[in-house]
């Protein structure tokens, strides 16, 4: 169906709204792609600029003031024909799920999503429909999570209730270290997410392997996208330090990983929508983590899409339109990102890349550290400690793992 434009031009593309646009080293590729499928209305809170040649459209309003994005969008829907509302920034999501609601667009409720949102709300959830996961107690205090902790047994893992990117997430071996953990997750804060008084989780350490799967639902019926295998560093912090994606990867099909994730949403009532869903596969079978209401981050879903030849865009765009999306992928490579970090604490005076001695595997990479940043490694520093990265392909996971070796080489970081 024929759609106008703002300029008047028709276009068969459905017109969208995106509830802002993200980090642009990370983000833009993702806005490139949705661009291809649809045309992107964009609401953020100050004017756009490297997200200009992506849209067709914008409006500046705060994005965290659902009163005011629901008037913006009825005022934009009374012009011209919104098809679908669609956001991947962690913080937004209950916003944006609002938004959606009150155009009567596809998604899963604010209250749902919420849910996911709210890591103690989702373990809730779970524990009442029996989904496989980490023994969790919330807590207030340090006294409430040495408490919890001796109840469950060490070793326990500390978290923030409601962030992102596995901040202020630490584990903790034994009673001596409780304090400094139960810190560390305490004080973790991130602008937009509420603050609560019983804000930590003292939860089960799970041994195995991690994972997560980026899923696309309508109506209630899944379709992984993506398995991405994770490459953790900085103990006794988690951080995400690489991710690596097979196409052919066996737990695609997996029976026992696809019932618990569909039970998984079902309980926390989230239907239409991608997800980004964290697992770990113990020898009892996998058990949830975490379920995100929106497309990983880290770069996951680009280096899905060069493993798989999915377009992770177009299939946001049709979700976010209530269409079941194709999920055929149309290659099967394995591909990976290596993120790059310091050896210690500095400040960057500049990263320097000599393209010509990247390997031939290396299928993009980006510069995350300007002159004059500080790189702090965990705890002190986050996703924030990274210089660079790497995404490479190949036909196996150590042929990527040798080209990101070579190529690691051709970035170079020099220090103040």
């Amino acid at each position: 169906m024929t759609n106008l434009l703002p300029d008047g031009k028709a276009t068969e593309k459905p017109l969208i709204i995106l509830v802002s646009s993200g980090y642009h080293l990370y983000r833009e590729y993702l806005l490139d792609l949705v661009s291809g499928a649809a045309e992107v209305w964009l609401f953020l809170s100050q004017e756009p600029t490297w997200e200009k040649r992506y849209i067709v459209g914008h409006t500046v309003v705060d994005t965290l003031d659902v009163p005011a994005m629901v008037d913006a969008a009825r005022e934009l829907a009374a012009r011209h024909r919104i098809s679908g509302v669609l956001c991947w920034d962690e913080v937004r999501m209950v916003q944006t799920a609002e938004v959606q609601q009150a155009l009567g667009l596809p998604g899963t409720a604010p209250e749902d999503v919420a849910r996911c949102r709210d890591k103690h709300q989702t373990r809730v959830a779970l524990e009442a429909a029996g989904v496989p996961q980490a023994a969790s107690v919330l807590v207030s205090s340090l006294e409430e999570a040495r408490a919890a902790a001796e109840r469950i047994g060490y070793p326990v893992i500390l978290k923030p209730r409601a962030l992102g990117a596995s901040f202020g997430v630490n584990g903790v071996d034994d009673a001596d270290g409780l304090e400094a953990g139960y810190a560390e997750a305490r004080g973790a804060e991130e602008d937009g997410v509420p603050y609560y008084d019983a804000g930590v989780l003292v939860e089960e350490y799970l041994t195995g392997e991690e994972i997560s799967v980026d899923a696309a639902l309508v109506d209630g019926e899944l379709k992984p996208l993506f398995v991405a295998r994770k490459i953790s560093g900085f103990p006794p912090y988690f951080e995400e330090t690489g991710h690596t994606v097979d196409a052919a990867d066996p737990l695609l099909t997996d029976p026992r990983l696809l019932d618990v994730l569909a039970r998984a949403h079902r309980a926390v009532g989230y239907h239409t929508g991608i997800t980004h869903a964290e697992l770990r596969l113990t020898d009892d079978g996998p058990k949830v983590i975490e379920i995100n209401a929106r497309l990983g981050g880290d770069l996951i879903p680009y280096v899905g899409s060069v493993a798989s030849g999915i377009d992770p865009g177009r299939v946001a765009v049709e979700v976010a339109c209530g269409v079941r999306p194709d999920t055929a992928g149309t290659r099967e490579q394995v591909a990976a990102v290596y993120f790059l970090y310091p050896e210690r604490d500095c400040t960057v005076a500049e990263v320097t890349v000599d393209e010509t001695a990247l390997a031939a595997a290396v299928n993009a990479f980006g510069v995350l550290g300007g002159p004059g940043q500080e790189l702090l490694l965990p705890p002190a520093g986050h996703v924030t400690s990274r210089y660079g990265y790497l995404v490479v392909e190949g036909a196996t996971l150590a042929a990527c793992e040798q080209a990101a070796e070579t190529a690691r080489r051709a970035i170079t970081l020099r220090t103040r």
